[in-house]
């Protein structure tokens, strides 16, 4: 398999580029808004410190991204793939986060509609881990055709266990809806 998971990636509202340690600072600027947070079972991720422990943790994945919206070169958020299973033919998408400035306009649609379109061309099936409390998640996920198959304890990156709902998205069914 020729996954690569840090391809950039673009349409028309959103480019997609490999996350770099030298975007600290910019990404904590967007990520210091603890409304973000209010819904995520790990609520205190706007902290620095807390932040800082996530950000390694998308650093040491090899699969994180920053997000920014084409027509301002604003940084509208991260995501990242992770947990690649070559043998079950899928891999994670998540530690997803979008700046409230683009709430409601199309960019988390925009960024998820990338990177599926992108890792279906290497999988058949995309897991989503989504903390049990987060229904702005779960609702953006059901929308893109994801169904929830299982709850479980995930630990983040050097993080408490926290409970969250596990949804997937099967290849032949995101190529019949989209």
């Amino acid at each position: 398999m020729n996954f690569d998971l840090q391809p950039t990636l673009e349409n028309d509202l959103i480019k997609v580029v490999p996350l770099k340690e030298s975007d600290f600072d910019a990404l904590f600027a967007v990520a210091s808004d603890p409304l973000i947070w209010e819904q995520h079972p790990n609520r205190d991720r706007y902290k620095r410190d807390v932040f800082g422990n996530f950000f390694k943790g998308a650093m040491e994945s090899k699969g994180a991204f920053i997000v920014y919206e084409k027509e301002t070169n604003k940084i509208a958020g991260s995501s990242r793939y992770y947990e690649l299973d070559e043998e079950d033919s899928s891999v994670a998408i998540g530690y997803t986060f979008i700046a409230r400035e683009f709430w409601g306009k199309g960019h988390n649609k925009a960024l998820k509609t990338l990177m599926l379109d992108y890792a279906f061309q290497f999988v058949d099936k995309i897991i989503l881990h989504i903390g049990a409390m987060n229904f702005r998640s779960q609702k953006a996920s059901e929308k893109l055709g994801a169904i929830k198959i299982s709850e479980i304890e995930v630990a983040y990156y050097g993080e408490p266990v926290k409970w969250n709902f596990v949804y997937q998205i099967d290849r032949v069914n995101w190529e019949t809806i989209h």
